[in-house]
């Protein structure tokens, strides 16, 4: 008999990375929850054209639920959910998020712990802090756990205020086996590459650190993927690539002499919030530069793993210095540290011994502690 937790986990979408940034995240810490012998089923809406533009099939590291965008077929799920060990409503499903932040309580039995995982902890807890009647406010003690995907101590004690029992960042890591070198590609050759959706509170950073970096380097390629730049104005050395699936975010790191990093505008301000980018361009062996953010020592070495920027002149000066030698090496030191550090399997440790999961000696069954 199997002796993982049964986990139900209620998120964007775990086969589609359209508009769906969480995705890589969910893949890396669900796979390799199940390569530690757990069982996870993923519950998502046929929203957004996520099913449409898939990128992965069902796997077999997961159980996959797809329901119709409505409240029938949620009721439906959260039956199937009855009895997990562990109930998890991720932030930002997309729809009906307060409906299901309030039923998955409902699910808590002896036995049972409620999560709630925050993958955008910063604008969830501004918008709270905005709003005094937010529906989750009211929620947040009832939960068994609050974990983030980055925030680092203003995160967790803004989340302690609100009445949390428990909160704890889960970072952003590396799963090795999804993101590695590869060899380059010519579609993606260039001198600095940029991937990243067109966001409200993405733009103006994204103009201030990628786009004035491209203006002052005119002689030099710079790719920009993701969703919804295609009416933006930009500089005549930028390469607008669409939406970069996947399976291709390796070559892309692999094919640009630096890849870039921007953070939102909430996260930057919460820091301690390293987003998926910085790891799968770690992952390749790139070399990345970053945007400022407090904490970022705690994932790489300034100077030495990763080059740190405060301003769209600092990126166009790395670009401008960076020699394919230094850039090489800055990259592989970048991939040694994930690899030691910061991979899904570290982060899946952290999960277990959150929610007092003991692995089990041979013969004996784990559950919660």
């Amino acid at each position: 008999m199997s002796c993982g937790l049964r986990i139900a986990f209620f998120g964007s979408s775990l086969v589609s990375a359209y508009w769906n940034g969480a995705a890589t995240y969910y893949r890396g810490l669900i796979r390799a929850l199940h390569a530690r012998g757990h069982h996870v089923t993923f519950y998502e809406p046929d929203a957004y054209g996520r099913q449409e533009h898939r990128d992965l099939q069902d796997p077999d590291w997961a159980r996959v639920v797809v329901y119709a965008n409505d409240r029938g077929s949620l009721d439906a799920c959260l039956d199937d959910a009855f009895g997990a060990d562990v109930v998890v409503k991720a932030s930002g499903v997309g729809t009906f998020d307060s409906y299901l932040e309030a039923q998955v309580l409902e699910l808590r039995r002896s036995g049972t712990q409620v999560v709630f995982w925050d993958v955008d902890a910063p604008a969830t807890l501004e918008r709270v802090a905005k709003d005094a009647n937010d529906l989750f406010r009211p929620l947040i003690p009832r939960y068994d756990h609050i974990l983030t995907y980055g925030g680092g101590a203003p995160v967790v004690n803004a989340y302690r205020e609100l009445g949390a029992k428990r909160c704890v960042p889960i970072y952003n890591a590396l799963d090795p086996d999804t993101h590695h070198p590869v060899a380059p590609d010519p579609r993606f050759a260039g001198d600095l590459a940029f991937l990243g959706n067109r966001l409200p509170d993405r733009e103006a950073r994204v103009e201030a650190f990628f786009l004035t970096a491209a203006e002052a380097l005119p002689r030099m390629r710079m790719l920009l993927g993701g969703s919804g730049w295609e009416g933006r104005v930009v500089p005549a050395n930028v390469v607008r690539l669409g939406h970069v699936y996947t399976q291709d975010h390796n070559a892309l790191n692999c094919s640009a002499r630096a890849v870039l990093n921007i953070h939102r505008d909430s996260m930057a301000r919460f820091g301690f919030s390293p987003a998926t980018r910085v790891f799968e361009a770690a992952g390749a062996g790139a070399c990345l530069i970053t945007d400022a953010f407090e904490g970022v020592e705690q994932f790489l070495e300034p100077g030495r793993e990763v080059l740190v920027a405060h301003s769209g002149e600092e990126v166009a000066e790395h670009v401008n210095r960076l020699t394919p030698e230094d850039a090489r090496r800055i990259g592989q030191a970048a991939l040694r540290r994930v690899l030691a550090e910061h991979t899904y399997t570290h982060r899946a440790v952290e999960v277990e011994a959150e929610l007092g999961y003991r692995a089990p000696v041979p013969g004996t069954q784990g559950r919660p502690a």
